[in-house]
């Protein structure tokens, strides 16, 4: 395994107590991000480095650009279209069979429009979460099932797997994927034999089919090859590092969401980039995520 210490770049204070689920938006050509204890939906311009947050009506987990110019985005109580112009929140659906005390945390796209998304336990203790799949506008459950902290799912560029986190299980979880359907989820990854004290977060997967994904309580992320193999670990700054995404032109800058959560204040002033937004220069190139059929 190889150790790498990047050249990072703070690029936006963002202060995020729980900053979550960056995905880059081709189109527009910027990050959005969320702060999910907060309710903030941000983006950011690397162009021109001008940014904002919108005020979300509810504990927001992510937000994925859709074909339709809206972003469609999980909260705790369900489904949200959001329109970029307007600065405004319509809710979409509620998630069948969802308990009141969960919420929805992170979220992905596959080639065919489809997006995986999951729910966790809001207080991080009862195993109610569980994955679904939206599909042009139909939501069933999809995937592993009975975690307290779900994270990702993650698709690979041709659809052909997919990838679960069970952050407090400390394990990445793969299963076979294609159009018709998900198979059964086997391990990947156990993280803990490697981060012994650290939480995957966040996962995503490269041009070259390795999936990476954030630590949380671990300042540094990881790079599993196909198989499994931790082949790199990349020190940055700040101790909870939750999710990354390829982005920029080339899709070759990797932007990272950091938290504050769980600090003490000695914690925070040692790491002053603790919240903000960072990035750095990729050493492989990513995959642009496929903008969400809403129908």
């Amino acid at each position: 395994m190889a150790v790498i210490v990047p050249e990072v770049r703070r690029l936006l204070d963002a202060e995020s107590l729980l900053g979550e689920g960056p995905c880059w938006d081709a189109a527009r050509g910027v990050l959005w991000f969320v702060d999910i204890k907060r309710h903030r939906l941000w983006h950011y311009d690397p162009a021109t480095g001008s940014n904002s947050f919108a005020d979300a009506p509810e504990q927001i987990g992510w937000a994925l650009p859709a074909e339709d110019g809206n972003l469609l985005c999980g909260l705790k109580d369900g489904l949200y279209l959001f329109d970029p112009e307007a600065r405004s929140f319509e809710k979409l659906a509620a998630v069948p069979g969802e308990p009141a005390h969960n919420r929805l945390n992170d979220a992905c796209t596959d080639p065919w429009g489809r997006v995986w998304f999951g729910s966790m336990d809001d207080a991080e203790n009862a195993a109610s979460g569980r994955f679904y799949v939206f599909d042009r506008g139909r939501i069933v459950p999809a995937g592993p099932s009975a975690i307290s902290i779900t994270n990702g799912p993650a698709v690979n560029a041709d659809g052909s797997k997919i990838y679960f986190t069970d952050t407090v299980g400390q394990r990445i979880l793969v299963a076979d994927l294609g159009p018709e359907g998900v198979g059964e989820a086997r391990l990947f990854a156990d993280v803990k034999a490697h981060f012994a004290d650290a939480y995957p977060d966040g996962p995503v997967v490269d041009a070259e089919g390795h999936v990476w994904t954030g630590l949380y309580n671990g300042w540094h992320l990881a790079r599993f090859a196909p198989d499994g193999e931790l082949t790199l670990s990349v020190k940055l700054p700040a101790q909870n590092l939750t999710k990354l995404a390829f982005g920029g032109k080339d899709l070759r800058t990797i932007f990272v969401t950091t938290a504050q959560k769980g600090l003490s204040a000695e914690q925070l002033a040692a790491q002053p980039w603790a919240g903000s937004l960072l990035a750095f220069d990729a050493p492989v190139a990513g995959v642009a995520p496929p903008p969400v059929k809403l129908a």
